[in-house]
């Protein structure tokens, strides 16, 4: 009777993965024209995330999250962003992040782990967590231009809203356990400053600079400010990397030989390779870790914690890719589910197909401004205004690659709460912005 009672779980999990290998459909996997897509679309997406996102969004996020865990004294966390802050300070900051970082759902993912862990309450964390790839000022810009003013307007004060209220709403809810916290680091003593908040605020800066800038997408016309900035951006990332050397040798007293050594390298191969920046690039972001990582003081505890960040999140990310991959596709192409099953099912404006929308986009993988010419042609296959918006509210702030990490973060329950609340309220929008301009 013991043995019923403590080992059932690991016996039922052995039974199912016999009952799964004992009958697994090997002739239909084999003959499926979908399944071999879904495999290879697995294949495409994880390769081009590599390419495109892990050197130029995901390395910087772990350095800066480093960065926050090193530098930034838990008693700063706690004081703008804690659980015991001024709401309106601490909510209105992280609310109104992501016009200033313009990152995905993924790269916001170390910076959120970072201030989290310092000590920052769960409800301006998860704002946070929420308004980073939410508010990307150029993707708003892009979809008033695209799919109209009514949603770039809609989309923009959708989702400061959101943020603001799933994070009251996840402070309300784990209230209890927010005391504890704010309880437990009540009696933390003041921990010491090594350098002016000017300082520490001057090399957050330059980091911020160069994940921005490095990631800055091209605009979809080749005239205005954005589009100048883009054709620059190279540019201002290394005026960035030459103001974050000057930083390393002058407050953290790294060796001025080496950093003088990997910025000329840097340089000469920014030259060779002017049309390959991800060269260079590359060349900075090994010099730097070899730097960070074979210094005895606080710049070796800086690449020590960036590595703990990127050992948690990175794996996790790159199988939800993969997984995304193979259920949904690349933009344009094919996966498991088939994209005509998601146009059919969001047309209109009822409780059904915005929460389909949202739901779906919810689960799905978007690149930075990727998502507005997917809803494009959604639209044109039928998609109503409010699906559209539940969709643009859902899509940027979550994806499969993000949850699997918020849950290693956060936990399971937490996790739940915070998609379910996104879901909810981004299909309650779309349903109001549906009948209004429906």
């Amino acid at each position: 009777m013991h043995f019923w009672k403590s080992e059932w779980k690991p016996l039922l999990w052995i039974v199912l993965g016999f009952l799964v290998c004992f009958y697994l459909p090997v002739e239909i996997i084999q003959n499926s024209e979908r399944l071999r897509n879904a495999f290879f679309e697995s294949l495409y997406l994880v390769r081009w995330y590599a390419q495109e996102h892990v050197l130029l969004c995901l390395i910087p996020a772990f350095f800066i999250a480093g960065a926050i865990a090193v530098f930034i004294s838990q008693e700063s966390v706690m004081k703008y962003l804690g659980a015991n802050a001024n709401k309106v300070l601490a909510y209105g900051v992280a609310s109104v992040s992501g016009t200033i970082l313009a990152v995905c759902s993924c790269t916001v993912l170390p910076l959120f782990a970072g201030i989290y862990r310092m000590g920052a309450g769960l409800g301006p964390a998860t704002a946070f967590l929420y308004s980073g790839p939410a508010i990307n000022i150029l993707a708003i810009i892009l979809t008033a231009r695209i799919l109209g003013w009514q949603l770039g307007i809609a989309r923009t004060v959708g989702a400061i809203a959101f943020s603001i209220i799933i994070g009251l709403l996840m402070a309300l809810i784990f209230r209890k356990e927010e005391l504890e916290k704010i309880e437990a680091q009540a009696g933390l003593p003041e921990p010491e400053v090594t350098r002016p908040l000017w300082q520490n605020a001057l090399f957050f800066g330059v980091m911020v600079g160069i994940l921005v800038f490095a990631n800055w997408a091209q605009p979809a016309t080749a005239t205005g400010l954005w589009a100048t900035i883009y054709t620059i951006k190279w540019w201002i990332t290394a005026a960035f990397a030459i103001a974050l050397a000057v930083i390393l040798v002058a407050w953290f007293e790294l060796n001025p030989g080496k950093v003088i050594l990997i910025a000329t390298v840097t340089a000469v191969l920014a030259l060779r390779f002017s049309q390959q920046p991800m060269i260079p690039f590359t060349a900075g972001v090994m010099g730097l870790s070899w730097l960070t990582s074979t210094n005895k003081d606080e710049a070796g505890e800086w690449f020590s914690s960036s590595w703990d960040f990127a050992k948690q999140i990175l794996p996790l990310l790159l199988l939800g890719v993969i997984v995304a991959g193979a259920l949904l596709g690349r933009p344009g192409q094919e996966g498991l589910i088939p994209t005509a099953w998601i146009a059919q099912a969001v047309g209109g404006n009822s409780l059904l197909s915005n929460f389909v929308a949202a739901f779906a986009g919810a689960f799905m993988y978007f690149a930075t401004l990727t998502e507005v010419p997917i809803i494009q042609g959604l639209i044109g296959s039928g998609m109503g205004q409010g699906p559209a918006l539940a969709l643009l509210l859902a899509g940027p702030a979550l994806s499969l690659p993000n949850m699997l990490v918020i849950r290693s973060i956060l936990g399971t329950q937490k996790t739940v709460v915070f998609i379910s609340l996104v879901v909810v309220m981004a299909t309650i929008s779309g349903m109001v912005y549906g009948v209004v301009w429906g």
